[in-house]
């Protein structure tokens, strides 16, 4: 799914504390944006495995609940959402496409790693690839919703992520073709430092 899907997931988790904790609406609609674009931070080395943990993630997160309970703060609501968001966007992945330059066609089996099994969980294709027109009907059912629990500000971010949404769906499926020439562009010492995925 795409990172402002992810993104919005977040705030989703967000709106959900600051349902019950309104004092912490700032602090929880940044910590879910945050947490929800925080793995996708591997997106150039090792993508979907060096900062995506699914399984250890989750239990994290619920550990980081616990703190907040009992001793709740700032600091403490906001490590659980995001740590919660990050969770939830390690294990999304697995309902969509899998890890390869063009997901539509079906052909790569991993969708993200769990460190825990030790192994690529394969891709559940719900969401068939990134950028895909689901991804975005997705991004706009958890992130409407999710704006209205929060004040102005975080509702422009919202219009602002779905309108770039919008956009990466209109062009996802020329992306694989600009990157292959890129590839072709950049010198032959510098492509063994390009990810896989991204080589024609």
């Amino acid at each position: 799914m795409m990172a402002t899907t992810h993104a919005l997931a977040g705030l989703a988790v967000a709106a959900l504390v600051a349902v019950v904790a309104p004092e912490y609406g700032v602090t929880v609609a940044a910590a879910g944006l945050a947490g929800g674009v925080f793995p996708d931070l591997d997106l150039y080395a090792g993508h979907r495995r060096t900062l995506h943990f699914p399984v250890y993630y989750s239990v994290a997160a619920a550990a980081a609940a616990v703190v907040a309970v009992v001793t709740p703060s700032a600091w403490t609501v906001g490590a659980a959402v995001f740590l919660a968001a990050a969770a939830l966007h390690a294990a999304s992945d697995a309902l969509g496409g899998g890890l390869e330059l063009e997901p539509w066609k079906g052909t790569s089996e991993r969708a993200v790693y769990s460190h825990f099994h030790g192994r690529w969980l394969p891709p559940r294709r719900f969401v068939r690839y990134d950028g895909s027109p689901e991804d975005l009907a997705v991004a706009a059912v958890v992130g409407v919703p999710a704006a209205l629990a929060f004040g102005p500000s975080v509702q422009q971010v919202v219009a602002g992520a779905l309108a770039v949404s919008a956009g990466y769906v209109i062009v996802r499926k020329r992306l694989p073709a600009v990157a292959t020439w890129l590839f072709a562009q950049v010198p032959a010492g510098v492509r063994r430092h390009v990810p896989e995925r991204f080589a024609p």
